[in-house]
């Protein structure tokens, strides 16, 4: 975790932050150990820190825009290779993924499209899922759009907060506003697990049969 941390910080303070930046975007993208996330609100608190809102802006555009590359080449992927090929697409948890997106995305395929985008392990397996299956590409691309600039926005919003909050500590700025994101983030998840068990709740109960209830 402090090799990250260290690497991190050593991004936000290059000149190639930008491009780092949009790499590091498009990667997440379709490989979640890339933090792209933790990157982004570790810049935008050290541009908030600082004063410099033409970074903070730049930020949140080169951001978005890898976000959604990064997300038409996760469906792409799906789409070619399908979520059975390789060994780690079979592992209890990411298989189990892939088939909660499979049964979602036939019925609530834009909001489930746009809320994965803020979950890593999450959007990789919901925009294979939506290749794999033929989910129509032009209502993928577009919501593709709208889901990375508002992950953008988001992540900016909370390395901004934490910026603001510190003012001139940049790099404590960056170290708070990572761990907000990760909260955030995991509340995010488990709001998500907790209405994906109400639903199936309902699914595993079985009427009792009418006759068994007229004997009785």
């Amino acid at each position: 975790m402090d090799v990250v941390t260290d690497l991190i910080l050593q991004a936000v303070a290059s000149p190639w932050l930008l491009p780092v930046m949009f790499a590091a975007a498009v990667i997440d993208g379709f490989f979640p150990p890339i933090p792209s996330e933790t990157l982004l609100v570790a810049a935008a608190a050290v541009a908030a820190a600082t004063g410099d809102v033409p970074t903070l802006v730049a930020l949140c555009l080169v951001a978005a825009l890898g976000a959604a590359i990064g997300d038409n080449i996760a469906y792409a992927i799906g789409r070619r290779v399908g979520t059975q090929r390789y060994g780690w697409m079979r592992r209890r948890r990411v298989a189990a993924a892939f088939e909660r997106a499979r049964a979602a995305l036939t019925t609530r395929g834009a909001s489930l499209i746009l809320g994965a985008r803020y979950i890593p392990v999450g959007r990789v397996a919901v925009n294979m899922s939506a290749g794999a299956l033929g989910y129509p590409w032009r209502r993928f691309a577009p919501l593709s759009v709208v889901g990375g600039m508002s992950w953008a926005l988001y992540s900016v919003a909370i390395g901004t907060l934490a910026g603001q909050w510190l003012g001139h500590q940049p790099v404590l700025s960056a170290v708070i506003g990572v761990v907000l994101a990760l909260g955030v983030g995991i509340i995010i998840d488990r709001i998500a697990a907790l209405r994906r068990r109400a639903r199936e709740i309902p699914e595993t109960i079985e009427p009792e049969p009418v006759s068994a209830t007229l004997r009785a």
